[in-house]
């Protein structure tokens, strides 16, 4: 998409939009404006991955066929989109997000108002500078280490966009697997000493019935379904709908 087709804003309301990957793309980015004394709504947002693409530009039109495409390309990358055309809402916007990584397209001339400012925040994973005339740009951007090129096609872009999207999935799921080891191992070990147990169906079955009736809140005929049930079925049925009365598989 060319720069010089997005139509300038002729307004000095702000405006944000949101688009997620379930909604159509040439409908799901109504727009807010507000006036410069009313008080800016958050843009509402549905985060899908554990990142999320920002766009900043004034001459960003929702109405745009180019516009619509491009959403349309960078939505088979990253899932959910906020775009503004407004410096001040979008460094907000920007501020307020803790828990993920997120990657930016912003025009040459804004980019070069606001990336100082936010280059170095820990949620900014990558910026793409998105301009008609890339040696104007070019000077500055390349002194911002997160600034992952200057670009006039928003195709560059996707190819850059989907490299970075995968090294932060390749992290995500290093960290995941950092926190799951422990509970990896010991539900191995359990696997492990259920496999070894040499154990009698019908005895087992009549111990776990005598434990039961012990107690008071297992309703009889629970136990007694279950007693009568239990082998036409094979173990995992005890883990899908309708399974067994809970009480049965707690004191199982």
């Amino acid at each position: 998409m060319n720069k010089k087709k997005l139509k300038p804003s002729t307004s000095s309301s702000s405006s944000a939009s949101t688009i997620n990957k379930s909604q159509n793309s040439s409908t799901g980015a109504a727009s807010k404006s507000t006036s410069e004394n009313a008080v800016v709504p958050q843009p509402v947002r549905r985060v899908i991955q554990n990142f999320l693409l920002v766009w900043l530009d004034a001459n960003i039109d929702a109405s745009n066929d180019d516009f619509k495409t491009s959403i349309q390309h960078l939505q088979h990358i990253v899932a959910s989109i906020t775009t503004f055309t407004n410096a001040q809402e979008c460094v907000k916007f920007l501020n307020d997000i803790k828990n993920e990584k997120i990657f930016m397209i912003v025009s040459g001339t804004l980019g070069q108002q606001i990336v100082p400012k936010v280059e170095s925040w820990p949620q900014i994973d990558s910026i793409y500078v998105f301009c008609g005339n890339k040696s104007v740009h070019e000077q500055w951007a390349k002194k911002i280490l997160k600034i992952k090129g200057v670009h006039t096609k928003i195709e560059h872009i996707c190819e850059v966009l989907k490299i970075d999207r995968n090294r932060c999935d390749q992290a995500m799921i290093s960290v995941s697997f950092n926190g799951l080891d422990p509970l990896f191992m010991y539900t191995q070990l359990l696997k492990e000493t259920f496999l070894e147990i040499e154990d009698d169906d019908a005895k087992s079955i009549k111990d776990l019935v005598d434990y039961c009736r012990l107690h008071e809140d297992i309703p009889k005929d629970e136990i007694k379904k279950f007693q009568s049930e239990y082998r036409d079925h094979t173990p995992i049925w005890c883990l899908l709908p309708p399974p067994p009365p809970p009480s049965i598989i707690y004191q199982a």
